[in-house]
């Protein structure tokens, strides 16, 4: 099993850049990836979502890549257009001001938008960066996860023995209550119909009546449940979604037999079947 709640952090720097990767994850029935890029590398969203989905299958993960450039590479030009614009703009203040004098390059200079900058960056080169960054990441948080994962699945299992050994103390009890079934059924009977029905018309009315109460079927379903479920768990994938499901089916059993039974010890071991399944299924909420 692997948990869903982990956490990773690593820093890079070379003589020109310098990321700070921290990657979060909390439980989630869906997979839900909040991407906090650097906005100059939006266009690495894809390749990093893609990245990321391959190695965290559900759950909600929060990722914080931070940037600085330590040395940039700029690439300057100059707008002849605004350049133009701004030196007739200025002369034709000048006219109407009053203002005699030649204009100065530090008066154009000093207009917005004349010099334009733009940063280079190779987003290729910056991805081959990022890719192991990410993945020794990712590797943290798996290895979290799955730490976790592992106390969470002792815990789990543990509760799943626990449910085993009720069921074989209902399964002991079942005679017992079918017994009791029975009796009551023909007391019941032999009261209404006062010997006016024969005996064997009676009995054929009770066989039909204790097997709707019989509980045979759902031991044996609980049985296959349980079996069931210590074989998803063992597996490497994504489990918590199938055995969250296994559990209402395990749930579904439990119920009928305990609208069925008759006897107080049962009773007690079905409230103790559902407080003790109610804890795996708040536990497997947290499993991937």
């Amino acid at each position: 099993m692997i948990s869903m709640t982990g956490y990773g952090y690593k820093e890079y720097q070379d003589g020109k850049i310098r990321f700070s990767l921290e990657v979060k994850t909390y439980n989630n029935r869906y997979m839900d990836l909040i991407l906090n890029l650097p906005s100059p590398l939006s266009p690495l969203e894809g390749k990093v979502r893609s990245l990321i989905g391959s190695a965290i299958k559900r759950g909600r993960v929060e990722v914080y890549l931070r940037m600085k450039e330590l040395e940039e590479d700029l690439s300057l030009s100059v707008d002849k257009a605004a350049v133009q614009s701004y030196a007739e703009t200025l002369r034709e203040v000048q006219g109407l001001a009053g203002i005699s004098g030649d204009l100065s390059l530090g008066h154009i200079l000093s207009m917005e938008g004349v010099i334009k900058t733009e940063k280079n960056r190779d987003l290729d080169a910056i991805y081959e960066i990022l890719e192991p960054l990410f993945r020794d990441v990712l590797e943290q948080v798996n290895s979290s996860r799955a730490a976790e994962g592992a106390e969470t699945e002792k815990d789990i299992l543990g509760q799943i023995g626990f449910l085993e050994e009720c069921l074989d103390k209902v399964r002991e009890h079942a005679p017992r209550m079918q017994e009791q079934i029975t009796t009551t059924l023909k007391e019941k009977f032999e009261e209404v119909v006062q010997g006016k029905a024969d005996e064997s018309r009676i009995l054929a009315e009770i066989a039909v009546q204790v097997v709707r109460f019989d509980i045979n079927e759902e031991l044996q379903r609980l049985t296959t449940h349980f079996e069931g479920f210590r074989s998803i768990a063992s597996g490497s994938e994504a489990v918590g979604k199938k055995l969250d499901f296994l559990c209402q089916e395990i749930n579904r059993e439990v119920n009928t037999i305990g609208s069925k039974n008759t006897l107080v010890e049962i009773g007690r071991i079905v409230v103790e079947m559902k407080d003790s399944l109610e804890k795996v299924r708040e536990q497997l909420r947290n499993v991937e």
